[in-house]
């Protein structure tokens, strides 16, 4: 692998490539840097330790959270347009049509209906995120003009990010996107590891020796469950056409073990962090009966037992649900039956798409428990005493993916580029 990353130095035009990334990531981390003018710092970081949603939220965003910075939705709004654009195929046939069957055009129009739907949700996110800190006075209460231009600045943060990524992917190597949170995520360990260091003594040793152990372990296991995959067997009938034979080949359909991705985990950390989300903003309503209920949302879902039970639920069952939303066995059986294809032992229509159902129902089961897993594994890395380094299940999750696919990508670029030298 090392030998391969440095011989990608060696080619211009790949190289321009990975210089072209590095300038973007640091656009992206200066970005982070410029603040929301009027917050008290010591107020923020006393919001975010006791908030479990924006404390995950300052996570995913790179850490722009921590100084209240002028792109501190980072690609959330994004990320949401496109899940919701993903559920609205089930409910609309012109929009499912256009994402599997027009191609690539009609995939880009479908990314375009994304992009223009980001901008409304980072209206909507913005205000929301500005009332919720103005009323637990992280920053002051501003006026009329200082709510619009506030919210017009954060806005366009996630539009100018949204470019940079789209930027990347047209440019560059890999998903832009998917680089721009990984790089979120990852600038936050240099700091996780100085804090360590700074409140390290000998008695934690043997802790920091086995969160070592698991961390490699369980990494080896999201490589080995993400690029895991059942290989369904495919045969094709020779047809002959005029002077000419086409088929009478065998290939696989892959069936991949982790079928939704991080998806999932994103589903189901919105609806188990609602409720104490929910409870914050009643926290200001001078009603008793209101209070008593806010404090009990809040309360319950701190509940370290109660959260991860109910957080390992949801991931699994919004697996099998995701699974059906993106995977028609129905359509993958009509479309390997008008091109002469068949399973062998399995009848073409119907029983196909009876059979795919069945073997995706059992590699999703093994997937929602993985994933489940990984959600709570935050919960049980805790054990060892080592908070700070203590990386989500989601985060480690992603930058385990984003790397592996990165990795492919950079693969098949200096493959072609050797086949050009040829």
């Amino acid at each position: 692998m090392f030998r391969k990353l440095s011989f990608l130095f060696t080619i211009p035009d790949l190289r321009r490539k990975v210089f072209f990334i590095l300038g973007i990531l640091v656009v992206f981390r200066v970005a982070a840097m410029i603040p929301v003018p009027g917050v008290d710092p010591a107020r923020l970081k006393s919001f975010l330790a006791g908030n479990q949603f924006f404390g995950l939220f300052n996570i995913f965003s790179g850490g722009v959270l921590d100084n209240l910075s002028i792109v501190m939705l980072g690609v959330g709004p994004y990320i949401t347009a496109s899940i919701i654009m993903q559920l609205l195929t089930m409910v609309i046939p012109r929009l499912k049509e256009m994402y599997q069957e027009e191609g690539e055009i009609g995939r880009e129009r479908f990314n375009q209906y994304s992009r223009l739907l980001t901008i409304p949700l980072a209206f909507l996110q913005g205000y929301g995120l500005l009332v919720l800190l103005v009323r637990q006075q992280v920053i002051p209460q501003p006026d009329l003009f200082g709510y619009i231009s506030n919210i017009v600045i954060i806005a366009a943060g996630t539009v100018f990010l949204m470019w940079l990524g789209e930027l990347i992917t047209e440019k560059g190597i890999g998903n832009g996107i998917s680089l721009l949170i990984f790089a979120g995520i990852v600038s936050r360990l240099p700091f996780s590891f100085q804090q360590e260091l700074f409140t390290f003594s000998p008695e934690k040793l043997p802790g920091f020796l086995a969160f070592f152990l698991v961390s490699v372990a369980v990494i080896a296991a999201v490589v080995v469950v993400s690029e895991g995959q059942r290989n369904v067997p495919v045969s094709y009938a020779k047809r002959v056409r005029g002077m000419r034979m086409y088929g009478g080949v065998s290939t696989h359909l892959p069936l991949r073990v982790n079928q939704a991705g991080v998806i999932p985990i994103i589903f189901a950390i919105s609806i188990i962090l609602f409720p104490g989300l929910i409870g914050s903003f009643l926290a200001g309503v001078p009603h008793s009966s209101v209070q008593w209920f806010s404090q009990f949302l809040i309360q319950f879902f701190n509940n370290r037992w109660v959260y991860g039970v109910t957080y390992f639920l949801l991931v699994f069952l919004f697996t099998y649900f995701y699974t059906a939303v993106t995977f028609d066995p129905k359509a993958i059986a009509d479309n390997i039956q008008k091109q002469g294809g068949f399973i062998l032992g399995v009848r073409p229509g119907r029983p196909t798409a009876a059979f795919l159902s069945s073997i995706l129902s059992r590699i999703t089961l093994a997937g929602g428990l993985f994933l489940g897993a990984i959600a709570v594994l935050p919960l049980a890395v805790s054990v060892f005493g080592v908070q700070a380094l203590t990386l989500g299940g989601t985060a480690l999750l992603i930058v385990v993916s984003v790397v592996v696919e990165t990795m492919k990508q950079v693969e098949a670029q200096l493959v072609m580029k050797e086949y050009e030298n040829i």
